[in-house]
């Protein structure tokens, strides 16, 4: 049971990135799925969450320049980073959350991204 992210870097300001978020060894749609960021010394910040229902969420602070999806039957979540800015800089993490309790119970190990003026 996994997640592992793949797709940071250093990019510059007004560039592009894009996440993506490989689940194994659980349904991958049982639950919402989610994008994190957590810069260091700051609590870890929710960038953007697909519920259940298809809803999505997005943090006020990406909102116009983020897009999340994903592909059920590859298992995959993705993040498009368009517009970065170096206060997008944070190591990102992907998360699955529980349908009924509605925590987040599997975490990936994160990936760099670097946004330079």
């Amino acid at each position: 049971v996994q997640l592992v992210e793949s797709g940071g870097g250093s990019v510059q300001a007004g560039g592009s990135l894009r996440l993506s978020c490989a689940a194994s060894g659980f349904s991958f749609n049982s639950g919402g799925m989610g994008w994190f960021r957590e810069v260091l010394g700051k609590e870890r910040e929710l960038v953007s969450h697909i519920l259940t229902n298809g809803a999505v969420i997005y943090g006020d602070s990406v909102k116009g320049r983020f897009t999340i999806s994903q592909d059920d039957d590859k298992n995959m979540l993705y993040l498009q980073m368009n517009n970065l800015k170096t206060e997008d800089t944070a190591v990102y993490y992907c998360a699955a959350e529980d349908y009924y309790s509605g925590s987040w119970w599997l975490w990936g190990q994160g990936t760099q991204v670097t946004v330079s003026s």
